[in-house]
């Protein structure tokens, strides 16, 4: 992507969402910022990204508790294993 000098592919992976899905959106921005000569956001589109920024934020949390609970799962398996092996 031109402003990160990242591919479509890491960028999407980073966001978590699948990278046709964003060369889809980048190619809708362009046709939009081509038709919109100004380049300003209308209200809805504040709302919306502001909504979006949230939830991107909300997922992160929910992803870094997730990423917690699964090393603590896998942590307690490995003990189980120990302990059941007599090692």
């Amino acid at each position: 992507m031109h402003e990160t000098r990242k591919s479509i592919a890491s960028v999407a992976k980073d966001l978590g969402i699948n990278a046709g899905t964003l060369a889809n959106w980048m190619q809708m921005d362009r046709l939009a910022r081509e038709q919109d000569t100004d380049g300003e956001l209308t209200e809805s589109e504040r709302e919306e990204l502001v909504r979006l920024r949230r939830q991107r934020a909300e997922w992160a949390k929910e992803r870094a508790e997730l990423e917690m609970e699964r090393d603590v799962l896998k942590r307690s398996v490995i003990l189980w294993v120990k302990e059941a092996t007599g090692r």
